[in-house]
């Protein structure tokens, strides 16, 4: 997963608000706090800055091999990852950390996740008062101000462990004002129809997913451009309705999944059966006791389901992008060391696929 959606470019008409006025701001807003950022024209990490004082909002190492390590000494904790377009939280003990140069990872049985740390540039301890009382977690964000990673310590848990941590991870600075750097433009579709043959015989040689990334540059290609240079057979595009129906088939059925949600630093692996999904508004959602995702349907774009052949069977996902072409999300059947193929998933994905065949054979001329 290499192309993840970013927020939109900011419009920033002036100066930075002052910590005071966002303040001030959050005191008379009603608004979620990424939106009231977006209002603001900062990121959402400047709210947090802004009500520093110590205590309830403390400015912390974005280290993850001091913070992300240390996880498990709180016990059962929410992490949640986000892009743009989707929430994913997930219910856990971490645990299985590792890290290299480049990125790392958290592996603990539901808990599955990779890390990017040049984007860790600002953290967060929060103490947030709730009606069921007070939320500790703690909040990771790139140089942009956006959200990377949040921790949320389980309701009902001893803050005692939060707390040290916290303490241990204070930094000496605790201003209430961040240098922020502008948004990175998400990549558009970058194709080479001209080189659609090379590419197709190149993914027909594939034998493990990982290499895909490297592919795409050898062609001068991102994820995206990809799919549309390559089409089918590797390659076969979906309309956006698709990924709904694909949910709810998955939830009916039992078939067990893989569900990557992720942005510049962070991806958040959930793995399993999913229950019944609830529609609200543009909003579907999966509201299972350990595991939440809520995916704004309207902001898909673009579906295309991607078969790439690996030593231990073919791995096929259905990955979704937005207007931009940015990644939001991709589901896979759900895989084991052995096989990365899931016969009961490639039947639902199949039956979509002739579904929508079947559909555009009866449109009128």
């Amino acid at each position: 997963m290499t192309e993840i959606a970013a927020a939109p470019a900011r419009a920033v008409t002036g100066p930075a608000p002052s910590p005071e006025t966002i303040r001030q701001a959050l005191a008379d807003s009603t608004q979620r706090p990424r939106d009231l950022a977006e209002s603001l024209g900062v990121g959402e990490a400047s709210l947090l800055a802004a009500q520093v004082d110590g205590e309830t909002v403390t400015r912390i190492e974005a280290d993850p091999d001091q913070l992300l390590a240390a996880i498990p000494e709180l016990g059962e904790v929410m992490g949640l990852t986000r892009n743009e377009s989707v929430v994913s939280e997930i219910n856990g003990i971490y645990g299985g950390y590792r890290r290299s140069e480049h990125a790392g990872l958290v592996l603990n049985g539901r808990i599955d996740m990779r890390f990017f740390p040049s984007r860790w540039i600002h953290a967060f301890a929060v103490i947030a008062q709730t009606k069921a009382g007070p939320r500790h977690s703690f909040q990771v964000f790139d140089a942009a101000g956006d959200a990377v990673h949040k921790v949320y310590l389980a309701k009902g848990a001893d803050p005692a462990p939060w707390a040290a941590l916290r303490d241990r991870l204070r930094l000496a600075d605790q201003g209430q004002v961040l240098e922020l750097a502008p948004r990175e433009a998400v990549e558009p579709a970058r194709e080479a129809p001209e080189q659609a043959e090379a590419l197709r015989a190149a993914w027909a040689e594939l034998g493990d997913t990982h290499k895909f990334g490297a592919m795409c540059k050898t062609f001068g290609v991102n994820r995206l451009g990809a799919y549309r240079t390559a089409g089918a057979p590797m390659a076969r595009k979906l309309e956006p309705a698709s990924v709904g129906r694909l949910l709810h088939r998955l939830a009916d059925t039992g078939t067990p999944s893989m569900i990557f949600v992720g942005n510049a630093g962070f991806i958040q692996i959930v793995s399993g059966p999913i229950g019944p999904i609830k529609e609200m508004g543009p909003w579907l959602n999966v509201l299972d006791d350990d595991f939440n995702l809520h995916l704004r349907g309207d902001h898909i774009a673009e579906v295309w389901v991607a078969e790439k052949p690996t030593r231990r069977g073919p791995a096929v996902s259905v990955d979704f992008f937005d207007a931009r072409g940015g990644l939001i999300a991709q589901i896979f059947g759900h895989r084991t060391a052995e096989i990365d193929h899931n016969a009961a998933w490639i039947a639902l994905v199949e039956e979509e696929v002739a579904r929508l065949a079947e559909t555009r054979t009866e449109e009128p001329a």
